[in-house]
């Protein structure tokens, strides 16, 4: 199972397994999105490629307008992705 919420348009929360058959859904929240974000993803378990190409997508379309997008509570698995890939030196992560 797979959600994205957001309360304001700053703060997002992503949980469960963020795969392809969740791009759209990610994509069509993410792409409203025109100011600092932060997405917290206490709850994820997994993230695939697609997963993580929709998160870049909308990293650079926000960098590009001069804004940030950081992600934070990831857990140890999902961190260590990240970090193997190189992305912990393009995302904001805490």
């Amino acid at each position: 199972m797979f959600t994205i919420t957001t309360a304001d348009r700053q703060n997002i929360v992503i949980s469960g397994r963020f795969s392809a058959a969740n791009t759209e859904e990610a994509e069509n929240i993410l792409r409203d999105i025109n100011n600092n974000c932060s997405i917290d993803m206490k709850d994820l378990e997994y993230i695939s490629s697609a997963g993580i190409g929709t998160l870049l997508r909308a990293y650079v379309r926000l960098k590009e307008s001069g804004f940030t997008l950081k992600i934070f509570n990831m857990n140890k698995h999902i961190s260590e992705v990240f970090k193997y890939s190189g992305l912990d030196k393009i995302f904001l992560m805490e």
